[in-house]
């Protein structure tokens, strides 16, 4: 069994009951409190808004679906919308961190997990078929010639279907508009 069935195991299992729910914060509190904290730089603020982000996570774990990106790429996109929300108050904490003119500390750790998160979300948006190919080859890590049987194609096919499909990823993740 892979991390990611495991994972998706112990998800399936919180949504089902929530006292589970504390094997999944225990896997991913450090990961989303360092993001947050690389952002806000201050312990305790970063303590209180990661708080925020497993008590909004445990909320919506219902509704949560599993669309190919990891669990951990959906509680960082929780925390970006927390640090989101928090510099919109108008409160005089937030305006004294974004006038003291300092680049937040960055991990690169972090900036690989943010990538990532990009590429799945972006993986999200693409056409049906190119998301199919792509999360069959390499999340599944099929072969060519098992995703053109699945989905009743040629192997020249999938290879062009991916082949566009990388594309459009290499160009949004470099900022293009694919």
């Amino acid at each position: 069994m892979t991390d990611g069935d495991a994972e998706r195991q112990l998800v399936e299992a919180a949504q089902q009951n929530p006292s589970h729910f504390a094997e999944l914060y225990e896997r991913h509190v450090d990961r989303v409190y360092a993001f947050v904290l690389a952002r806000v730089r201050d312990r305790h603020v970063a303590e209180d808004l990661t708080a925020d982000v497993f008590h909004k996570a445990l909320a919506a774990l219902p509704s949560f679906e599993w669309r190919g990106a990891p669990f951990g790429a959906w509680l960082i996109r929780i925390a970006a919308n927390a640090l989101a929300d928090r510099r919109r108050r108008p409160t005089r904490e937030v305006a004294d961190l974004d006038m003291t003119g300092e680049q937040p500390y960055t991990d690169p750790a972090i900036d690989d997990f943010e990538n990532r998160a990009r590429l799945f979300r972006y993986v999200d948006e693409l056409p049906d078929v190119q998301r199919t190919v792509i999360v069959e080859r390499f999340a599944h890590e099929r072969s060519v010639r098992e995703v053109a049987a699945q989905l009743g194609k040629t192997e020249g096919a999938i290879k062009q279907i991916q082949l566009r499909a990388l594309r459009a990823l290499r160009l949004r993740m470099e900022g293009g508009h694919a």
